[in-house]
């Protein structure tokens, strides 16, 4: 019965609650992975009780899962066993009764801002004739803050060039309208009118569906590529930064929020569903108010 009721689970999420395909694809391995651990102890998907799911739980740590990683777990079989107990496969959802553990925080890493200038400075001297077009990643990323799939995805028809906003499709495709600064305005007219057209000729064919970005061949642009087309820019500037998608986003909203922006208005802009996760930002600038105070406050310095 395996293969059927996670197939059928895996139909429901997808067309009846539209989960996108990235969500359905992550629910379908953390129920296989729970799936594999019953078989191997030789217990039947009705015979799932407490005791196991803590074995299962405590396995999965041993072999460095991360908590947070088993939070997710946890939630996917919440949700798959209530489907089954309303397909009436099973008679009760035992992870109801599960506490999820503990997850470690970790709180987000963001550039300086004077890191951030450094770097848009140097790559702007680069004389290569993918310089525009990584000029232009590097301050739509800074300027909206958006994810790495968000950003392969803008097409030119996304783009309201005089307003200074894209429209973004988020998780779940979830429409937002994000605005950007007159550098990024600038960066994207210079990659769209001297650059992009260029680029798109190597494939030899129209880019698909007319999006914005393409990789160096003048074919689609990936999350993949878009993470090498980083670590290039670093190789090419110097700029030792651990360059990552999110590292820009992290940066954008830390920098907001250091500004005087409302965490209401960062959680729209970066498409967070809920206000708890933004306000994670608010950690970083009180730990840089701390690091501020200790080296200048005279009584906060360690005493030699």
């Amino acid at each position: 019965m395996a293969i059927k009721e996670i197939q059928e689970f895996v139909d429901y999420i997808q067309y009846n609650l539209n989960f996108s395909l990235k969500s359905v694809d992550a629910y379908r391995r953390d129920i296989l992975s729970f799936y594999h651990f019953i078989f191997s102890q030789g217990v039947d998907i009705t015979d799932v009780d407490a005791p196991l799911i803590r074995n299962y739980l405590s396995s999965e740590l041993a072999r460095n899962v991360s908590k947070k990683t088993l939070c997710r777990r946890l939630s996917a079989l919440r949700h798959f066993f209530s489907f089954l107990v309303n397909k009436k496969y099973i008679k009760e959802n035992t992870f109801l009764f599960i506490r999820s553990p503990k997850k470690e925080i970790r709180y987000p890493h963001a550039l300086y801002v004077e890191q951030i200038d450094n770097l848009f400075k140097l790559n702007q001297e680069r004389t290569d004739d993918l310089m525009l077009r990584d000029q232009c990643i590097l301050e739509l990323l800074y300027a909206s803050g958006v994810r790495a799939f968000e950003l392969v995805n803008i097409k030119m028809t996304d783009i309201d060039m005089r307003g200074r906003s894209i429209r973004i499709y988020g998780k779940g495709r979830k429409e937002r309208l994000v605005p950007f600064s007159k550098s990024a305005q600038q960066a994207l007219m210079n990659y769209i009118q001297s650059s992009r057209d260029i680029l798109m000729m190597r494939s030899g064919k129209a880019l698909k569906e007319d999006y914005l970005f393409c990789n160096a061949k003048g074919d689609f642009l990936t999350t993949r590529g878009l993470e090498y087309i980083l670590k290039q820019i670093e190789k090419k500037t110097g700029c030792n930064y651990g360059l990552h998608p999110h590292l820009l986003r992290h940066s954008f909203a830390t920098h907001l929020l250091e500004g005087g922006a409302d965490l209401r208005v960062i959680q729209e802009l970066l498409g967070h569903e809920s206000l708890n996760t933004t306000q994670i930002y608010t950690h970083v600038t009180e730990e840089a108010m701390k690091n501020q105070f200790v080296s200048a406050h005279p009584r906060a310095k360690k005493s030699k």
